[in-house]
């Protein structure tokens, strides 16, 4: 037997003592049984002799192998510790069948822990059955066991495990969900986490487990939890990559700048299945220029694979155009996209530049920013619109300022009315230099005739933006529609008068024809049953048909597909044939609930009226 480093240690007495592991360890603490010291390398393990003996003989994943124990020593306790095992297993019998929510398992042979009050006996369970009210009565006493076990049976006549909502009665409850909510609320986790079926599914399985469950350490979830979850995570993502290399998908980039100003950017794959986040990039020093752009956006086409990708989708800016032309010339068989909402943000602000625009914008901006600046005028305000609000957010910045034009177009004679008010002429506001200019603009006639003219220019360009931000279904199909129908109703709004909203029409068309117009929406657009069998101009719309042609070409880079598209199942597609012809199919393409924006949205028609 190898000789152990001296030192002053005790031992537990009585029948604790002939447990062989104590021949290798020993206690600090005589009144700390928990605590138990290797003899050989001085490691304290927490959890009695038998995590002690884990320890020594290196057969668990919860405690560190003793690396100074001899080869000798750690065969003799793995014998001890599995032929104490079979003696438990033979000493419970069929319980283990019987009983399902049982799980004996290798904590179960420490019967000579120095803790033995904290484990249920096996013997006592089996003694007590189902507990004292296991009888078949309707009336009979509720037993300890009951807790754990109901008295209805499976089909295969097994008694079954309990669930946390039929098993506990309220008192227990109440008990439970209060620990439940109270280390949500320490460790201030929001409350959507209740919505997560992820959270269902642990309370769920902590039910089935039953009492005595040991919770996880820090290191289980820092380290063996964390990699099998990351396991499990990329298995749930292997359909989205079949999805991508059967049907192609978009590579999205996000660029966004965080506390320390680092330009970072977050790279995701969207497919049918739904959208995979691949990778966050520090891009501080890329997107500088166009070349070092290019470099990282073709980096993660090669990863995903250029056969599978159909289109690169990026900002606007002058970096991100040049690193599009450089991809699309090294990869010939895919598009480079800018991305829509971008593009139609970039219009409303080039919208705002005109001056009746610009001045309806800071005059608004500075109205609202007077009445939330002050806490009075602000509950005043409150009062006389019944609680609502002027200041509202939108997705972007422009849609925000939109947001609040319309929410002030809307209460404007409740404004007002707050501004001849004795509640107002009477408070010290009415004398103030700021509070005055804010009186003038409620009762300026041309503020509110400019705040009309901004809405009938913005309103069809913020319903394009939320066809585009929307997060329920593709928008790709609409883009090219919603823009024709935008500025058909900014026409209208001006009563067809081109020469009153000329310039907007400029800058729509200007970001239009040089950034948006690509040949995917008008492929998209063609494809799109709901419009191609509605409208038997887009046949010959050559604009429509050379986008669909571009694509065939850029995306198809074999001839005889190519060929097979357009001879044979275009045709199909035209003519509705085949499943296009099918019952449900025609339901569908009539079905008007679309995300497409009306020819002149609810609050364009109220303003002309």
């Amino acid at each position: 037997m190898a000789s152990h480093p001296q030192s002053e240690n005790t031992q537990p007495d009585g029948d604790n003592k002939k447990d062989p592991g104590w021949k290798h360890c020993y206690l600090k603490n005589p009144n700390d049984t928990n605590s138990v010291t290797c003899r050989f390398c001085g490691f304290t393990s927490n959890g009695g002799i038998f995590r002690a003996k884990q320890h020594i003989a290196g057969n668990s994943k919860n405690v560190r192998k003793c690396k100074e124990c001899p080869q000798s020593v750690r065969d003799e306790l793995l014998n001890y510790m599995n032929e104490k095992k079979k003696q438990t297993l033979r000493a419970c019998g069929g319980m283990k069948q019987d009983f399902c929510f049982l799980d004996i398992d290798e904590d179960e042979d420490d019967e000579e822990d120095v803790q033995p009050s904290k484990k249920r006996s096996l013997t006592s369970i089996h003694e007590t059955g189902t507990g004292s009210g296991s009888g078949s009565g309707s009336g009979s006493v509720k037993g300890p066991m009951d807790l754990f076990i109901t008295k209805k049976k499976t089909k295969g006549g097994k008694l079954r495990q309990t669930n946390i909502n039929d098993a506990c009665d309220k008192e227990l409850r109440d008990r439970t969900v209060q620990k439940i909510a109270r280390f949500m609320y320490q460790a201030a986790i929001s409350f959507n986490a209740a919505h997560l079926d992820s959270f269902k599914e642990m309370i769920e399985a902590i039910g089935q487990y039953g009492p005595n469950l040991k919770p996880p350490s820090y290191h289980e979830l820092r380290v063996p939890l964390l990699q099998k979850e990351i396991a499990y995570t990329n298995e749930l993502l292997k359909e989205n990559r079949d999805e991508c290399e059967k049907y192609g998908c978009s590579i999205m980039s996000d660029g966004w700048t965080d506390r320390k100003h680092r330009t970072l950017i977050n790279f995701l794959v969207n497919s049918p299945k739904g959208t995979m986040f691949l990778e966050s990039v520090d891009a501080s020093a890329h997107v500088k220029t166009g070349t070092l752009l290019f470099e990282l956006l073709d980096r993660f086409v090669e990863r995903v694979g250029e056969k599978n990708v159909v289109q690169v989708i990026t900002d606007n800016g002058s970096n991100y155009v040049l690193a599009g032309k450089l991809l699309q010339a090294k990869r010939p068989n895919l598009f480079w996209t800018p991305c829509v909402a971008h593009c139609i943000d970039l219009m409303l602000e080039d919208i705002g530049k005109i001056e009746v625009v610009r001045k309806t914008i800071s005059r608004a901006i500075t109205l609202v920013g007077y009445i939330y600046n002050h806490g009075g005028v602000l509950h005043m305000m409150r009062e006389f619109t019944g609680n609502k609000e002027l200041a509202r957010h939108g997705v972007t910045c422009f849609a925000t300022t939109f947001l609040t034009l319309q929410s002030l177009h809307k209460r404007q004679k409740a404004l007002k009315r707050m501004f001849i008010s004795t509640q107002w002429i009477e408070s010290k506001w009415s004398n103030d230099i700021k509070g005055k200019k804010a009186n003038d603009t409620v009762f300026k006639p041309s503020f509110w005739n400019n705040v009309t003219y901004t809405l009938k220019v913005m309103c069809p360009l913020v319903m394009v933006l939320r066809i585009a931000d929307n997060e329920t279904r593709p928008a790709m199909g609409y883009i090219y529609e919603a823009m024709d129908r935008a500025k058909e109703t900014i026409l209208k709004s001006f009563d067809n008068d081109r020469e009153k909203c000329k310039k907007v029409l400029e800058f729509i068309d200007a970001r239009w024809d040089n950034q948006l117009h690509h040949p995917l929406h008008a492929a998209r657009y063609y494809l799109n049953p709901y419009f191609y069998y509605h409208n038997p101009k887009v046949e010959t719309d050559a604009e429509v048909t050379n986008g669909l042609f571009a694509c065939i070409q850029r995306l198809i880079p074999i001839h005889g597909v190519r060929d097979k598209i357009i001879m044979e199942e275009l045709p199909v597609y035209k003519n509705s044939e085949s499943l296009f012809g099918n019952e449900f199919a025609i339901r569908a393409r009539n079905n008007k609930d679309q995300p497409m924006a009306p020819d002149m949205c609810f609050f364009c028609k109220k303003l002309n009226s």
